[in-house]
């Protein structure tokens, strides 16, 4: 993932957080080895040294919009049509709400993304991933204790809505 389209991420090299912030912020700390994860996805983040604008597609560049279609039945199709500010206002509002709201598959998938990447080689893994999908705190929590403080830290704060 491209660090400039990220709004916030968590540096750590050998178990250990170096940076947390915008990757604009963060880019100056970066050091051989370090890994930036993106703090809503766990992507890793690539940090490029030259400074190039983003390319977007059609649409309304500055905000990045894309035209993409949608299939759907026709009875929402009316319903759409009946909603204020027209179709798209009504899905793009739909979408945020839908986006603020907890999901807790959505947060175990991110935990267990940053934590494959990061800790995959730690004791205990298998088993602390094994909590974190049963949504069993205790065991999650349990199984990452001889881990590095910082990866346990960023791992629970990760998984908390998947709890």
């Amino acid at each position: 993932m491209d660090a400039r389209r990220s709004p916030s991420c968590h540096v750590f090299l050998d178990g250990t957080l170096i940076a947390k912030g915008a990757p604009a912020e963060v880019s100056s700390k970066l050091k051989p080895g370090a890994l930036a994860f993106d703090d809503a996805t766990s992507e890793l983040l690539e940090f490029e040294l030259i400074d190039e604008p983003l390319q977007s597609g059609p649409g309304r560049p500055k905000l990045g919009v894309m035209a993409r279609e949608i299939t759907l039945m026709p009875r929402h199709w009316d319903w759409l049509t009946t909603q204020p500010g027209g179709v798209s206002a009504t899905i793009r509002r739909l979408i945020e709400e839908a986006s603020k709201a907890p999901n807790p598959r959505h947060a175990a998938a991110v935990a267990y993304k940053f934590l494959s990447q990061i800790a995959g080689n730690l004791p205990n893994f298998e088993e602390a991933i094994r909590g974190l999908f049963a949504g069993d705190r205790k065991k999650f929590a349990a199984h990452m204790k001889g881990w590095p403080k910082d990866i346990r830290d960023h791992a629970t704060r990760l998984a908390e809505p998947a709890f």
